[in-house]
């Protein structure tokens, strides 16, 4: 592997790793490279082979007990020829010490077992078009017209550990929505909407029931352009965002394995009835 070097991405090579991901089908957001920069600047490598980008692969280091593996690509021509399993091991090092999560695509499940992460359920993306709704959105606002602290409070029970810059960079990026759902004053529920290379995305929807879900996720869809692709990644071991999908007439498209290198995290599921990101957690 004369040649092959591998360094900490700097924007414009996470510019190229996220035109990867596109080529795959992962259908990343336009603002997704300034977002994911956010979460850690250094978390994020790239192999170069003789001047060329040609695999890489994220490591997003959120403090000293929990990390997020993500972009584990390797451009088709130089697969199987150990790239990919050099740039993997320098990035589980970047991690050494912590709980790794990741979204293992199916044909990598077996590798990542191998290295013994642990299945903690799968997630599914469901893809429908996005339509008007009428009323129903009289508890919904802006989430820019709440407190901030309140936010990210809400926010910290779907996550293993704290991303503050991360999340308000996220509710606040262009070409996105973002709302909430205030019950007496408490929000029990926020959903964001973000334009991607295709379509929208509903990332992340939490709720404290199926039915403040409903409402934010029809609030969410009638803010953008009508007729358009619209996905909802999905815990399968939570039955009501099935069903939220279901009702909504979206298919199944896509799927992922969430595992974790230790056990998993106490983070709420059950209220999760879309998640953030397949990329960074």
């Amino acid at each position: 592997m004369t040649g092959f070097q591998i360094r900490t991405m700097t924007k414009d090579d996470l510019e190229v790793a996220v035109e990867w991901a596109s080529k795959e089908g992962w259908n990343p957001g336009l603002n997704d490279v300034s977002n994911y920069y956010r979460a850690d600047p250094t978390g994020f490598l790239v192999g170069v082979l003789d001047g060329e980008p040609i695999a890489c692969i994220s490591v997003v280091r959120y403090d000293d007990s929990f990390g997020f593996l993500g972009f584990y690509i390797v451009k088709p021509e130089y697969r199987g020829l150990g790239y990919g399993w050099k740039i993997w091991q320098r990035g589980m090092a970047y991690l050494n010490g912590c709980n790794i999560g990741l979204d293992g695509v199916v044909e990598q499940q077996d590798n990542y077992r191998r290295s013994g992460f642990v299945l903690s359920h799968r997630n599914i993306r469901y893809e429908g078009i996005t339509q008007r709704y009428e009323g129903e959105q009289n508890r919904i606002i802006k989430v820019s017209q709440l407190d901030d602290c309140k936010v990210i409070d809400y926010l910290d029970a779907f996550f293993p550990t704290q991303r503050v810059a991360f999340n308000r960079a996220w509710l606040n990026q262009p070409n996105s929505e973002a709302f909430a759902y205030l019950d007496g004053g408490d929000i029990t529920g926020i959903g964001v909407a973000r334009e991607c290379h295709n379509g929208y995305k509903i990332a992340p929807l939490f709720a404290d029931n199926a039915e403040v879900a409903r409402q934010l996720y029809r609030r969410l869809i009638s803010e953008l352009n009508k007729g358009m692709p619209v996905y909802l990644d999905v815990p399968e071991n939570n039955p009501a965002a099935v069903e939220l999908a279901q009702q909504h007439q979206m298919t199944p498209n896509f799927e992922t394995a969430r595992m974790y290198s230790k056990s998993a995290p106490d983070i709420q599921l059950g209220r999760t009835y879309g998640v953030t990101s397949f990329e960074i957690g």
